[in-house]
């Protein structure tokens, strides 16, 4: 499957299907605590330029994945909040990990040496697919928000560059 996928850059023409694949996550009501997606405009400045990525097949956006800073203070300005979205329909066909392994390169590449993601415990999938790309379990908040008036706990997982920030 790796062999037909391509990996591009983001661009804001890719922005609907993105968006769609981003509302198709949060109907699920286990990928993210939002209940709507944002306007580009609002997308497009809370995460960083360089590290927004799309996966195509046969030329559609099939997945995307992107990092946003976690803080504007400069000493965490390599410390970087995960996203990772498959469309439903490609699930399980080893696009989440070719994304996750492409945006930890470009994340490098660009000076982080730090990826958090936040995620539901009923999202095994994705907690495993991250454990398999160097993240360990950091912890659980618990009862940390609400989806339709239900708290909600998120594991947080990390991972540390071994190439960026060893100095």
């Amino acid at each position: 499957m790796e062999g037909s996928i391509k990996i591009n850059k983001m661009l804001p023409d890719d922005w609907e299907k993105v968006r769609a694949i981003y509302l198709e996550g949060i109907a699920t009501g286990h990928a993210t605590f939002q209940k709507e997606a944002p306007s580009w405009e609002e997308w497009n400045l809370s995460h960083d330029a360089e590290c927004r990525i799309v996966a195509r097949l046969d030329g559609d956006v099939v997945g995307w994945a992107a990092l946003s800073p976690v803080s504007s203070r400069s000493v965490y300005a390599g410390v970087g909040e995960v996203s990772v979205y498959v469309s439903q329909k490609h699930n399980g066909k080893g696009i989440g990990s070719f994304l996750l392994r492409s945006l930890i390169e470009i994340s490098e590449q660009n000076g982080f040496w730090t990826l958090q993601s936040s995620i539901f415990p009923e999202n095994e999938g994705s907690i495993q697919l991250h454990k398999n790309h160097g993240f360990r379990e950091m912890g659980r908040r618990e009862r940390i928000g609400k989806i339709e008036g239900v708290w909600r706990d998120t594991i947080i997982l990390e991972r540390r560059s071994r190439i960026v920030g060893n100095n």
